[in-house]
């Protein structure tokens, strides 16, 4: 009797690992540093408790990675993440679902779903707006793209580069560059355009004055 006891303790014990927290939340997170990726190129989900700033905990934990919040008369704020502080001319902004929100991360409530991206940048010293950012999306092949694709046996992969800007507004980023892992470098025509075969590197695309994009395969 008490053997089959402890044996439903255990299991009920190994359960609660895999229940999540109450009022947690799954979110899709990077963080992209001035001039690398700190983590989640491809947008990984994270169990979040609950705000912007708990995303990058969750990230700075998972990912290993320093961050420093700054507690002022005006609210807490990010102010280094990885190396770099912030300056007089940038810093660490955050963005939830392509928008930068007009609050801090702390009073911003995520739900599931969600897709939160932290990042360097510098602003604009009138306006105060931040880069642009790239999102990375597959892109259906065009009619004589299939007829191609027909003809010469071989598989092609499309991409579109959208940048969007602090309010999350999206425009095709022209002039982005896509290129796959070390490979070479394709630019954009109207911020769409194809790679060959690229042996599973992750394709990434970038543009100069813009927050470098997510990665996909």
């Amino acid at each position: 009797m008490r053997k089959r006891i402890l044996v439903i303790v255990v299991l009920v014990v190994l359960a609660g690992v895999f229940v999540p927290l109450a009022g947690a939340v799954l979110v899709s997170v990077r963080v992209e540093g001035k001039t690398q990726t700190i983590f989640g190129s491809s947008e990984p989900r994270l169990q979040v408790s609950s705000t912007a700033l708990d995303a990058l905990t969750a990230a700075a934990t998972s990912g290993e990675f320093y961050y420093h919040l700054t507690v002022s008369s005006l609210g807490s704020y990010v102010d280094q993440i990885g190396l770099y502080p912030a300056t007089s001319t940038g810093g660490w902004m955050f963005k939830v679902n392509g928008a930068q929100p007009p609050v801090g991360a702390s009073a911003v409530t995520l739900k599931n779903g969600d897709r939160v991206l932290w990042y360097w940048g510098g602003f604009d010293s009138v306006t105060y707006a931040g880069p642009k950012t790239l999102e990375l999306t597959h892109s259906k092949l065009s009619h004589s793209e299939r007829v191609r694709v027909k003809r010469t046996q071989k598989r092609l992969y499309c991409y579109a580069v959208a940048a969007q800007d602090d309010k999350g507004v999206s425009t095709p980023a022209l002039g982005a560059v896509i290129s796959a892992g070390s490979g070479k470098a394709v630019k954009t025509k109207k911020g769409r355009a194809c790679l060959g075969a690229h042996g599973g590197s992750l394709v990434r695309a970038t543009l100069s004055g813009a927050v470098r994009s997510n990665t996909l395969p």
